[in-house]
């Protein structure tokens, strides 16, 4: 007598099935092809945890950047005040700080502005 689709076969594809849930047309239904999805969209996601890393740091410098150019000042001559008046802030404190705290942003500027100005002097 013939076994046709085992037991354990059809609980592997249930599992690879349930992994691929929320797919459009074949790439839920479709076995060969939810295993290509599965293997690459856990890829994705790999790399992209690290590339999340790198987008927000760049979003930070950004509103950084617009922040301090309001202000009369470029981004790097900021940063590079702010570590000379020994102020230790990361990128995104000082988003947040430039957005919902206006006034102490405005006060590390000019902290930044006194510390090259006596730096250059």
């Amino acid at each position: 007598m013939r076994v046709s689709y085992s037991k354990a076969s059809r609980r592997s594809e249930k599992r690879w099935i349930k992994r691929a849930k929320g797919t459009y047309g074949g790439r839920g239904n479709l076995i060969r092809t939810v295993k290509e999805t599965v293997v690459r969209s856990r890829a994705y996601a790999f790399r992209d945890r690290r590339v999340r890393k790198r987008d927000f740091r760049r979003l930070w410098i950004t509103r950084v950047s617009a922040a301090a150019a309001e202000r009369g000042l470029r981004y790097s001559t900021f940063i590079h005040g702010l570590k000379l008046a020994g102020i230790n802030l990361n990128r995104k404190t000082l988003s947040e700080l430039a957005i919902f705290e206006p006034k102490v942003f405005d006060e590390l500027v000019e902290a930044a502005r006194n510390a090259q100005s006596a730096n250059a002097g």
